[in-house]
């Protein structure tokens, strides 16, 4: 199981919020590339990256930043967040990125998502973002009337090579993940799932490896940026990827 170190991008400044509100963001570290490099150094093997800017505007926003990062580092990284188009996709695949993750585009133009995985086979994860058991899209700010587990199976028949999927109202807010709902969605695709929102102790993580084995990795945020979760203890309870 994989552990994915986040770091969440605002405004080119490494940051966390708090389910999703982007009033009530913490700054972390003011250079996304140092931090990549101080997870990479303390044994991740990936890094979970996202445009926060972008996720909400719709189009790519820290893309310097970004950029600093994948030349910090010889770790693969995911990135999420204003990935709305096929000329994005192509574009960050070409810069090195290792896996893209489409949510709203996914969501709202499915055909775009199947060709996406066409071109880039085994690269294209999606992330379903869950307000309440919905899928919500626009940087969280609107809640579909998709049900999470439903719109999981659209996306595994389109192509998508894993699914991150988080608990919004447990997102940054240290409160443990949801681990039921993460598990009957892991349960219900044939694609690997990734476990996101809610880490708050290596309690959570040793919990979600015993109860739900099955999963592809784990995402943690503010646990590690408060010194709740140590990077290193985790890939070890965690294991080989």
């Amino acid at each position: 199981m994989i552990f994915f170190p986040a770091i969440d991008i605002k405004d080119g400044q490494c940051v966390r919020l708090l389910r999703g509100d982007f009033a009530r963001t913490t700054v972390f570290n003011d250079q996304p590339f140092e931090q990549a490099r101080l997870f990479a150094n303390a044994g991740c093997r990936w890094l979970h990256v996202v445009d926060l800017n972008g996720a909400y505007s719709g189009r790519p926003v820290n893309a310097e930043a970004v950029l600093s990062v994948l030349k910090a580092v010889n770790v693969p990284v995911q990135l999420g967040g204003g990935i709305r188009t096929l000329d994005t996709v192509d574009y960050w695949i070409g810069q090195g990125i290792t896996r893209l993750i489409l949510g709203t585009a996914a969501y709202r133009d499915p055909e775009m998502l199947r060709e996406a995985c066409r071109r880039h086979p085994k690269r294209i994860a999606v992330s379903i973002d869950a307000r309440n058991g919905f899928m919500a899209v626009d940087g969280w700010t609107k809640t579909t009337d998709a049900r999470a587990a439903d719109i999981a199976q659209t996306f595994a028949k389109a192509g998508a090579a894993a699914i991150v999927y988080t608990d919004i109202e447990r997102d940054g807010a240290l409160e443990g993940p949801n681990v039921e709902a993460t598990l009957a969605l892991a349960q219900g695709v044939p694609v690997p799932v990734i476990a996101s929102g809610g880490i708050s102790s290596m309690d959570d993580i040793r919990r979600l490896k015993e109860r739900a084995p099955m999963l592809e990795g784990v995402i943690c945020g503010r646990a590690i940026y408060e010194g709740r979760v140590d990077i290193k203890t985790a890939v070890d309870v965690l294991g080989p990827s």
